[in-house]
């Protein structure tokens, strides 16, 4: 199998994860967006300029397809401001910390472990700086805005996201490492990235 063979059978999976838990953000199945984008930086860094677009617009367009569902106008629903448009650095937040692991990873081991641990923190960290924090600064949702109330809710939100994008992006290591286990190839030598 090619390398671009892998890459799209990844991408197939990753759009299929994206859309069938983005339709609703709480439902018993967590939105796996965030640990998307991050996987993705990880496995198809080579496809960034494009496969980084198209899994934004897939984003949207789930967007749209569930506030429209629900009898709302895209532009009226409350999660929808100038703010939604941040959503793009934040989730390439995401997406650059899965290439920077990708970057230094070589194999399963403990080392990998904790490279993964601090890459999905400081992704997460950051992707909700941006996306939390435009939403609070920028929407008009928020009445009063102050620095303390900013920073409850940073807090308040920082530790369910970051364990459901630890969730996702830990069952995708788990996956490496079979396949790492299995295959006897050298981590180099199966996804080209």
């Amino acid at each position: 199998m090619t390398a671009n063979v892998q890459r799209a059978i990844i991408l197939s999976l990753l759009v299929l994860l994206m859309a069938g838990t983005r339709l609703n953000h709480f439902a018993p199945v967590p939105d796996a967006s965030w640990a998307v984008f991050f996987i993705g930086g990880f496995y198809l860094r080579n496809w960034t300029r494009w496969a980084f677009p198209l899994l934004m617009g897939l984003a949207v367009v789930v967007d749209w397809v569930v506030i429209s569902n629900q009898g709302m106008s895209f532009w009226q629903h409350y999660c929808v401001s100038a703010a939604y448009w941040m959503l793009i650095p934040a989730y390439f937040a995401m997406w650059a910390g899965g290439m920077l692991l990708r970057r230094y990873y070589t194999g399963a081991s403990l080392k990998s472990l904790g490279l993964l641990a601090a890459s999905v923190i400081g992704s997460v960290a950051l992707c909700h700086l941006i996306a939390q924090g435009s939403f609070y600064w920028i929407s008009a949702s928020v009445a009063e805005p102050s620095v303390a109330g900013w920073a409850k809710n940073y807090s308040d939100w920082l530790l369910p996201y970051m364990r459901t994008a630890a969730m996702y992006v830990g069952a995708a290591a788990v996956v490496q490492v079979i396949v790492e286990a299995t295959s006897k190839q050298p981590a180099a030598g199966r996804v080209a990235h």
